[in-house]
């Protein structure tokens, strides 16, 4: 959730990092600070709000040095101030840190009868001084480090400079995720690839309990108990220019725009006539899913909504009973396991805190094999999964996911045609007319794209509006959860997504005229039952604002604006509603005067409990 960037240089690294905390922006936070050691003096610059305002301040103040480290912090210990921003120091050392240390109130106590004050409130600054202790007694800075790293219990990604060894910048993670940036002569650490792709693409990703020793010309990697670790090189096929806004004037709105193009990128090599290539998902082979008995998803937010989605198809396409869970419910129950089970998780980002620690928990459970959905290549998920679906949505900065949940759907309808092949449950025919509508998609998501402006005039009746309920039956409920997820996380106005037969039982007390009713309804098998539905609201006198298909039966009234969309294959439908849901939540946002890309409160890459 905080972005972390470090480096070490032969030349001033100060723009290096700021421009880096710009680059990590789009994943949410508070305040901002930056630290560089300049004449062996630590020089130290926080300011609460954007990192434009620490910009301003260091162009004011100054803060050149070969070596130094930035965050960008969401709050989590202390209120968003400048003394709770990080960089965090004590004495000779400063240091940022992403995560959370669970037992800080204890350590703090300890500190404070050892003589330590602290100024902040948070557990970070309980970390510097706790190695900063342990330095007095330690033959160097790298042992006090692992000591204190093996005292502190909860997650870290930390970044620690020493102004009496400005040539050495340290690093260390452990359920919050670092990489290291190769360059020539210089070095980088930084929380996301994203953040140092104007400097390198090369990359080294530091797996759970690293601790990684950087100078201009080398790195070392060694374990928490100092076991030293040989790590190879990876390089990123993303460049500097693509996380630019181009032309559109959000990321969100360039997002919705790029979703052919992603859906193009995600069947890009996979399909070869009526087969799926077994290259689709990564390490699998023919036999990989015949045995398969049962089925755990499990992910979080947007990524949740998917894989409710893939449960219809999955149930329906292969025949195998499907469950989906939030990741942070899931790890905190007593999972029944059943034989030959497959576990799925679902992540844009891969380093999604609740969805990882599930992983691992299933590690212990019985399950045969785990696969995950995700968009990051090298990241924690996929390196500790034993199977990856890439979704290939390309880099997706808007904090309300867009291409990344399309593709997600995507990557679960071919997987669940995947595995329904390998244990015979579709046959040649249903397969071939899935595959040839599936060919489809990206075509019919651009002529989904230009109902843009219509949905525009819609949003300006949102204007003033506090509430919102959607509605879906079937497969389409999960889409009108995501519909309500993304109006109430970028536009504010609180919403909420129902099975639509479930309105009489207590969510129709709700409903009068000043309650807008967004029905997401397709002609498909339940269109009559919805219709239904949509007559118990329209005699409560609200507003209806229905998604439907050009040949449905419900019509414009005074008290019904229908978006009347093209027809498409009823198994695409869930993809294809999405988009005009996603262009609603945003122009509301735009009226709204919210900050779009950025909601208050919210993180893209939500790496803490």
């Amino acid at each position: 959730m905080c972005g972390i960037v470090g480096a070490i240089a032969q030349r001033n690294v100060s723009q290096i990092l700021l421009e880096g905390l710009s680059r990590l922006e789009y994943r949410g936070y508070d305040s901002a600070g930056i630290c560089c050691i300049n004449n062996q003096e630590l020089r130290c610059i926080k300011t609460t709000g954007k990192v434009k305002n620490l910009k301003e301040a260091v162009k004011e103040q100054g803060c050149p040095g070969f070596i130094g480290i930035a965050h960008t912090r969401w709050a989590t210990h202390g209120v968003p101030s400048e003394t709770n921003a990080h960089p965090h120091i004590c004495g000779n050392l400063a240091l940022v840190h992403n995560g959370i240390i669970e037992n800080f109130a204890e350590l703090k106590s300890q500190l404070i009868e050892k003589g330590y004050e602290f100024k902040s409130q948070t557990d970070t600054e309980v970390l510097v001084c706790l190695i900063h202790y342990h330095l007095q007694t330690s033959a160097n800075l790298l042992e006090a480090f692992k000591i204190a790293l093996n005292e502190v219990k909860g997650s870290f990604g930390l970044a620690l400079i020493d102004k009496n060894d400005p040539n050495t910048l340290y690093a260390a993670r452990s359920g919050s995720p670092l990489i290291i940036g190769l360059g020539i002569g210089e070095n980088f650490v930084a929380s996301d690839t994203l953040a140092l792709l104007p400097v390198t693409r090369r990359f080294i990703y530091l797996e759970e309990n690293e601790i990684a020793v950087l100078t201009t010309d080398k790195i070392d990697v060694y374990t928490l108990d100092g076991t030293p670790v040989e790590k190879s090189v990876v390089e990123s096929d993303l460049d500097a220019e693509s996380i630019s806004k181009g032309n559109f004037r959000h990321y969100m709105q360039k997002e919705i725009y790029e979703q052919p193009q992603s859906l193009q990128n995600t069947l890009l090599g996979r399909l070869n006539g009526d087969d799926i290539s077994l290259e689709t998902v990564v390490g699998i082979d023919k036999d990989t899913f015949k045995d398969i008995k049962a089925i755990q998803i499990v992910a979080c937010g947007t990524s949740y909504h998917a894989g409710l989605v893939g449960k219809y198809w999955l149930e329906e396409l292969t025949g195998i009973a499907t469950n989906v869970e939030i990741a942070s419910e899931y790890r905190y129950r007593k999972a029944v396991v059943q034989d030959n089970s497959l576990f799925i998780t679902i992540s844009q980002s891969g380093e999604t805190a609740d969805t990882l620690a599930s992983l691992r928990l299933a590690k212990q459970q019985k399950y045969k094999k785990s696969l995950c959905i995700c968009n990051v290549n090298g990241s924690s998920l996929v390196r500790e999964s034993d199977y990856t679906l890439f979704t290939k949505a390309g880099a997706e900065i808007g904090v309300a996911s867009t291409k990344a949940f399309t593709t997600q759907l995507l990557s679960l309808l071919l997987l669940a045609l995947l595995i329904g092949r390998q244990n015979n449950a579709i046959s040649d025919t249903q397969n071939h007319e899935i595959l040839e509508a599936v060919r489809k998609l990206p075509a019919l998501a651009q002529e989904f794209l230009s109902y843009d402006k219509e949905i525009e005039d819609i949003a300006c009746q949102f204007s003033g509006k506090r509430h919102t309920l959607f509605l879906g039956r079937g497969v389409m409920f999960p889409i009108a959860l995501e519909g309500a997820l993304k109006l109430k996380e970028i536009s504010y106005i609180h919403a909420e997504g129902y099975a639509a037969g479930e309105l009489k039982h207590g969510p129709i007390a709700l409903i009068d005229k000043e309650m807008p009713v967004v029905v997401v309804a397709p002609d498909n098998a339940l269109i009559d039952k919805l219709i239904s539905n949509i007559e118990e609201v329209r005699a409560r006198g609200a507003r209806l604002y229905v998604f439907s298909t050009q040949d449905t039966l419900i019509k414009d009234d005074p008290q019904t604006c229908k978006v009347s969309l093209p027809m498409c294959p009823e198994i695409l439908q869930p993809i294809l509603f999405t988009i005009p849901l996603q262009l609603l939540a945003y122009h509301c946002a735009v009226i709204n005067g919210t900050d779009v890309d950025q909601p208050r409160n919210l993180a893209k890459s939500v790496t803490v409990e």
